[in-house]
């Protein structure tokens, strides 16, 4: 059995092949891009680069790690992963082989690449990773489960795992609140919160909440960083189309050519728009926003620094609920 200092080493070892030019790992990054019109070679190395120096570095992992019991009889754990932008799922993988437990991953058809060629890279290195880390394509007979899916796919996953032991996770999305003394500097890394992965993440900010006089063209100027997000066929698809939709529906919308604007008290919105609400309090706002189950992470001053909604740490559990935790307690 694996000891925990030999599970880190492993995943330090990873992290070093991970930031290398392996051609089976470069093949591995073409065959993802190939495999999923969303993914762009851009955002898998922004991917990769956030895993490398906030997951795997060892001083965080052995800080990280250290509050947590290792399981002494092991569970078996199904897991269900996403795949909406690169890796999404490998910090629940992570979290999974740091238990100790032994994994059972279900990969999304839409990022299964990625995670398959690591895993089997760390069995190739340590045989005995097979026998704690599978990938299959169901997940009969676990003793729990981890999935994340959309609002409509957790009804089945409730339907399906909720008399074991579960985090079964729904759609989310972040939003950022500006209060007008923001500097040109965090409106630019403010656009990196929005554009990266196309908006398509659970920390992509969806909706910015601005004061009753806010210069909304400021905004709109600092998105320009990403005009050429436009020359991307599926963005633009989108675009296009909710374009005709508010224009056939007399919808007020501000646009810059490659990013629509428009004013909606709801925090989801679709890829190329954002939406943005005006608020009088900004101390009522947050405490709202603190109490939604929608809202996965808050972008701005005294909240998550903008520009860093893309870069969690090991302790940034998806929905604020506490994988290792849970893992722990099985």
């Amino acid at each position: 059995m694996l000891t925990t200092a030999g599970r880190i080493a492993l995943l330090e070892r990873l992290g070093h092949y991970m930031q290398g030019q392996d051609e089976a790992w470069e093949t591995a990054q073409q065959r993802a891009v190939q495999a999923n019109g969303w993914f762009t070679p851009g955002h898998i190395t922004q991917a990769v680069r956030n895993i490398v120096s906030r997951f795997l570095q060892s001083d965080a992992l052995h800080a990280w790690i250290a509050p947590y019991p290792v399981a002494t009889a092991p569970k078996k754990v199904g897991m269900v992963m996403a795949g909406n932008i690169p890796l999404v799922g490998f910090h629940d993988f992570l979290c999974g082989f740091m238990s100790g437990h032994s994994i059972v991953l279900k990969l999304s058809g839409k990022d299964e690449v990625l995670l398959k060629h690591l895993v089997e890279k760390l069995v190739e290195w340590e045989p005995a990773v097979a026998g704690q880390v599978t990938i299959a394509d169901n997940l009969k007979g676990c003793d729990a489960y981890i999935a994340t899916g959309s609002n409509n796919t957790a009804r089945y996953f409730e339907q399906y795992f909720g008399k074991y032991p579960h985090i079964i996770r729904r759609n989310r999305t972040s939003v950022a609140v500006l209060d007008g003394s923001e500097t040109p500097e965090e409106l630019d890394r403010l656009a990196d919160d929005i554009f990266t992965y196309f908006g398509l993440g659970c920390r992509n900010v969806t909706q910015v909440c601005v004061p009753q006089d806010y210069d909304m063209p400021k905004l709109m100027d600092a998105c320009n960083k990403y005009a050429d997000m436009i020359h991307h066929h599926k963005y633009k698809n989108n675009y296009d189309y909710y374009l005709a939709i508010y224009l056939l529906n007399k919808v007020a919308y501000l646009s810059n050519d490659s990013l629509l604007m428009v004013e909606n008290a709801l925090p989801f919105s679709a890829v190329s728009v954002l939406h943005y609400r005006r608020y009088d309090d900004k101390n009522a706002l947050l405490q709202e926003l603190s109490g939604s189950e929608d809202i996965q992470c808050i972008v701005g001053h005294g909240q998550t620094a903008f520009g860093a909604a893309q870069s969690p740490s090991l302790n940034d559990y998806a929905d604020g609920v506490d994988t290792m935790a849970f893992l722990a307690g099985l």
